[in-house]
Parts: structure tokens; C-alpha cells; sequence
């Protein structure tokens, strides 16, 4: 069974995830800039493809070129993963995840979340901008909860909470394929 990784990074969470995910499963790596310059044909020989970027704004960053692509890829084993910086355990994870997709999508992608971090000295300007605002008003809010407030201390500098064993639950569902393919051939 033949696996692609696909990704995008900004700060360095996303191509972490990416590398794991692409050394547990044995499966090559290529960044979305250089997939996206690949004819149809160099897909048609994996069984398996995983695109992973970061999310930002109740998205994940740049998946609309792996989302229409997949429509065409729905004989093959597809997810999508994105790192963000709240811990996998913040139930708004889990309204974000359900929200990434359109149903139709969720009948042949899976989509998972891996916790990361902020690192600002790598941000974009616009970026590292955008994520100051959020903190300044989190900070400046009049009645904000404890989770506001705690959400505010950790984004206001730079952390990592990135950990291989988040994306253990992709390397499960991707070698899931792996099984059913071997039974076959």
C-alpha cells in the first residue's frame, strides 16, 4: 500500500505532523506547493493520501485544492489533518472537526486535529498581527471566563504542545486501508 503526505506549514507544527505521519506509515512527503504542480497521473499510484495543514479561523488552511481533488479520489483511503494550538482535549476541537467538512465529504474523508503550539518568531506578519488582536481582546474582555482568560495567558507567547502520539489516530485509520488492501492482493 502506497501513502502520500501532503502539507502546508507556516511555523513548523503542521510539516512535523506530516514527517511523523509520513515515517509511520512508510509513506512519501511532498509539500501542497510541489503537489500542486503534479499531473493526475503521479496520484493514481497511491492508495492512500493525507493532506495536513493548520487551522485558523474554524478552517483548515489551504485544503480547497485537496478537497477538489478528492472528489476524484474517493477509490482511495483519504484524511486530512490540521494542527492547531488548543490541546486535543478543548471540546471546541470536536466542533471544529465537525464542521471542516460538508457530509457528502464526510462519506470519504476523515479529518483529525493534532495539538501543536505558536511559535511567532516564524509567523507571517498578517498572521502573528491577527493572533495579537485575538489575545489583546481576550485580555481587554469584560467578564471573561476562566477558559477566556487561560486562552489568553498561553497565545500571548510562544509554546509547543506538539507530541507524536497525536497522530496516531490517522496512522490507525490510514493502516486500516493498509489491512483490507492486504487481504485483497
Amino acid at each position: 500500500m502506497k501513502t502520500l503526505i501532503i502539507y502546508t506549514s507556516q511555523t513548523g507544527f503542521t510539516k512535523r505532523y506530516a514527517e511523523w505521519l509520513a515515517e509511520k506509515m512508510s509513506g512519501d512527503l511532498l509539500e501542497l506547493k510541489d503537489a500542486q504542480k503534479k499531473s493526475a497521473d503521479f496520484f493514481e499510484n497511491y492508495d492512500a493520501i493525507c493532506y495536513g495543514g493548520w487551522a485558523m479561523a474554524g478552517n483548515i488552511v489551504k485544503c480547497k485544492w485537496f478537497l477538489e481533488k478528492a472528489v476524484n479520489w474517493k477509490n482511495k483511503r483519504l484524511a486530512m489533518f490540521c494542527v492547531g494550538g488548543s490541546p486535543n482535549d478543548n471540546p471546541d476541537v470536536e466542533v471544529f472537526l465537525q464542521n471542516v467538512l460538508t457530509d457528502e465529504q464526510k462519506k470519504y474523508i476523515r479529518v483529525f486535529y493534532c495539538q501543536g503550539g505558536f511559535n511567532y518568531e516564524k509567523m507571517k506578519p498578517q498572521y502573528k498581527l491577527a493572533m495579537k488582536m485575538f489575545v489583546s481582546v481576550l485580555k481587554n474582555k469584560k467578564n471573561a471566563t476562566e477558559k477566556e482568560k487561560g486562552m489568553a495567558e498561553k497565545c500571548a507567547s510562544s509554546y509547543d504542545i506538539s507530541d507524536v502520539k497525536y497522530i496516531e489516530p490517522v496512522v490507525e485509520y490510514l493502516k486500516e486501508m493498509k489491512k483490507n488492501y492486504e487481504k485483497v492482493v
